[in-house]
């Protein structure tokens, strides 16, 4: 049970045996390899959040091991390790950082004690319900052609694709993506990053005039979203709108004080 307290407790507190560093409620799992650029607003930046977040990488987990319909055992074995270290160390809650990471949801929820929320597109049900039933979501991904053929989006909840329109990377809908993230270059061009998406939700309104909201699902899309949001004018969500949420559950502040 966690108690929030507006002053030391007055009394002598035990650590836990292994726990080395606290103040640290929300834990990120990143790739171990990461072969492009970690700019200020994606989830691998820790300037993208206003409060102390853990950061873990993995060796198994790459863009071929992870973007991919199946899940991969050394990653998911990994996963488990890294999430029960960082239980260890305080964190409150879990983050996979990376959308596909939904792939491996309902096996390591099965061993951790805390939540896990192992892809954006956790929040996709949310935002269902919250437009009318003949509306749909625009989700950008990292790779459209695998993202329908895994089962990210049933473990997060969605079982009729039929209110998503989905595009992304793998082909020529975010080129920047395609040409440069995907295949672990080493870096890219987040402007044009930023273009490209901004792009590709232009073309997807005007292809789904049905769409109400967007769905960014990569970790290096939440520097787009201001510019989707500028360009389209409807409500934009991102990795960095699940953690916030989160964040918000598992530290609440107090109120007090009648004026």
């Amino acid at each position: 049970m966690y108690v929030y307290q507006k002053e030391n407790a007055d009394k002598k507190i035990m650590n836990a045996q292994g726990r080395y560093f606290g103040g640290v409620p929300i834990g990120i799992i990143l790739f171990g390899v990461a072969g492009y650029t970690l700019p200020p607003g994606s989830v691998e930046n820790a300037t993208s959040f206003k409060y102390p977040v853990h950061y873990k990488a993995i060796p198994a987990a790459s863009i071929p091991n992870v973007v991919q319909p199946e899940p991969h055992p050394e990653v998911l074995a990994q996963l488990i390790e890294a999430g029960k270290e960082m239980e260890l160390q305080g964190c409150r809650a879990i983050i996979g950082a990376c959308g596909y990471f939904g792939n491996y949801l309902p096996m390591v929820r099965k061993e951790l004690k805390v939540p896990c929320f192992f892809s954006s597109l956790m929040q996709l049900p949310m935002i269902l319900n919250s437009i009318p039933e003949n509306k749909k979501v625009g989700v950008i991904c990292a790779n459209g052609n695998v993202l329908p053929k895994s089962n990210v989006l049933k473990n997060c909840g969605v079982h009729d694709l039929s209110r998503l329109v989905i595009k992304g990377g793998g082909g020529s809908d975010v080129p920047e993506m395609t040409n440069e993230i995907l295949i672990d270059s080493g870096g890219y061009n987040p402007k044009q990053l930023e273009r490209d998406v901004v792009a590709c939700a232009l073309q997807m309104v005007e292809e789904e005039p049905e769409i109400a909201a967007f769905m960014l699902e990569c970790t290096l899309y939440p520097p787009c979203s201001y510019a989707v949001q500028e360009a389209v004018r409807m409500p934009v969500y991102d990795f960095i709108t699940l953690i916030d949420w989160v964040q918000s559950a598992v530290v609440h502040r107090p109120f007090f004080g009648y004026i």
